[in-house]
Order: structure tokens, then sequence, then C-alpha cells
């Protein structure tokens, strides 16, 4: 087994010049972030190779983008199913799979990396495939809240490195957040930025922060919230019915942690308040803590500040 696909196997599941254009993309990862960033590549018209461990989260995979395309055929094609059929099926066919991320990075123009959230896991990825991948290939992360600067580190293309923070489900939500570390140079920058606006996003910029733009805004609101109930000071549902009606929020903080995880919430808090101890927006939350440790992540346990 190559070193890169040992890798995958612990992780998955769940100064240069001018460069090359981008026309083939690999994404590293099969999962919800990677198969939506798959498909919207494929449907801008890139070829794309999917990676992961097995060929059986791939076929999932690639299902999972069928159905997403059937769903847009029948709004945009729905007097017609024949151009629907071909409509999907010309997108299927830009996208190929493959276990082997080596070798499939050999010929890539453009490296996305949608795998588990582990710093760890990231950086022994990157060193494989930064001697497998030519010169001129641009890696990308979609974190949501790690370091770029620090995953760039471990390779010899630190100016050909940047982050892509898609925002799921990739397919309909419009926000790209285009990371660039004080390594990433302009010529990097701008083929991720008009790579994002190939795929139909809106691209913003931003320098490699904790939490990027919308989690750093979004995370020390929800994680307030939190403490807010935790002092007593007023309960969940009043909470979130207050940053509804005051604020015109589609949905408050609490019922937003819910939905996001609250698994999710203490690992990117923890993860910052690590780096950064002494800033008093990344303290702990010990009711925070106590839920996630009784295994009430939110939605997707069944309960979190609520019950579902």
């Amino acid at each position: 087994m190559s070193f890169a696909s040992h890798v995958l196997r612990r992780g998955l599941a769940t100064g240069v010049g001018r460069l090359a254009a981008i026309n083939h993309v690999t994404v590293i990862g099969g999962g919800s972030m990677g198969n939506g960033i798959a498909q919207v590549s494929a449907q801008a018209g890139y070829q794309v190779t999917m990676v992961d461990q097995s060929d059986e989260i791939l076929q999932k995979s690639v299902g999972i983008i069928n159905k997403s395309l059937q769903r847009v055929v029948k709004k945009k094609f729905a007097d017609d199913p024949a151009k629907g059929e071909a409509f999907i099926q010309g997108i299927v066919g830009n996208i190929s799979t493959s276990t082997d991320a080596e070798k499939v990075v050999a010929n890539s123009d453009l490296v996305i990396e949608a795998i588990i959230e582990n710093m760890d896991i990231k950086k022994k990825l990157f060193t494989a495939l930064d001697k497998a991948a030519k010169d001129t290939t641009i890696f990308a992360s979609n974190t949501s809240s790690l370091s770029i600067t620090e995953m760039a580190s471990v390779t010899g293309r630190q100016g050909l490195f940047g982050g892509l923070h898609f925002f799921n489900p990739v397919p309909i939500m419009k926000l790209v957040e285009v990371v660039r570390t004080p390594q990433t140079t302009d010529d990097t920058f701008d083929s991720l930025f008009e790579y994002c606006k190939k795929v139909g996003k809106t691209p913003v910029n931003c320098k490699d922060t904790p939490g990027f733009i919308v989690n750093r805004l979004l995370v020390p609101y929800m994680i307030e919230a939190v403490r807010l109930v935790e002092r007593g000071d007023a309960d969940p549902r009043d909470v979130d019915t207050a940053m509804k009606l005051g604020a015109g929020y589609p949905m408050g903080p609490l019922e937003l942690a819910d939905y996001v995880g609250l698994d999710v919430n203490k690992f990117i808090i923890d993860g910052w308040h690590e780096k950064f101890p002494d800033d008093e927006l990344f303290k702990p939350s010990e009711l925070l803590n106590k839920l996630v440790s009784e295994g009430k992540f939110g939605r997707k346990t069944g309960e979190g500040f609520y019950k579902y």
C-alpha cells in the first residue's frame, strides 16, 4: 500500500511564475463536501477525479451526485426529459474515481482536500501528495477552521497553497472563502479566485486567520449564546426567539448550534483555545463540554439544546 493510500485509509471516511490553466481537478474525499465540490467542478466543465479509500465509498458518492443532478433536471428540464438526461450524463462523464491519490495528482492542476478535520492526517496526506504532484499543481484545503499555513508548511509548494472553504450543501451555497497565507503567491490566489467564479460561486478574500470570516464570527456568536444559558441569564428558547425576532435571523444561535453539531462547535473552539489560550473569545464552555460528553450533539443524535 502506498503512503498516501495508508493516510487516506486513516483519515477519509467521512516562488512560482505564471501558472498553467486549471483543467483537471482532483478532490480528495468523497463525503458531503467532497462530492459537492466534485459536482460543481464537473458542471463547470472541469475534468474531475474524486479520490477516497474504497470503490464502495466512491460509488455511493457518485450516486449522491446523480441524485443532486436529478433535482436540478426536474426544475430545469421538466418538459424535456431527454435533454435532462443528456445534461446529467455530460456532467457525470466529467467525473472519474480512484483510490490511488498519488497516481491521480501526478496529472492534476488543482488538488482540493476535503477529508476529516484532523491536522496530523491532513499534513501526512499533503506530504505524500507533494512528492507525487507536478511542480505547478496548486494545493487547497476545504478546512473550516484549521490553519492553512500549518498544512502548507510540510510541502515544498507553500506559494502554491491556499484555502477553498466551500459551504454545505456545496451545489446550493454560493459562498467560497478563498484563504491566502503569507506565502501564497498572487498567481495562485488569482487562479483559485477564478476557479471559484467558474464553478458558479461568489468568492471572498481572507487571510489565514482562525475560522476565516464566517466561522470567526459565527462560532463565537453561538458560544456566547451557550454562555448566556450556562450563566442562567436566559433559557435556550428565549435566546433563539430574541435573535430571530429582534435581529431578523432565520435561526437562533442555539438552534444553529444543534444543526451544525455541538461536537463540531466544541472541536473548533477547543482548537482555537489551544492555539490562543489567552483569548477570552475562545474560552471553552462547561455546558457545551457537558452536553458533548453525554453524547448530545444536536440534531444528528436527536438531542442537544432541544429534543428532535
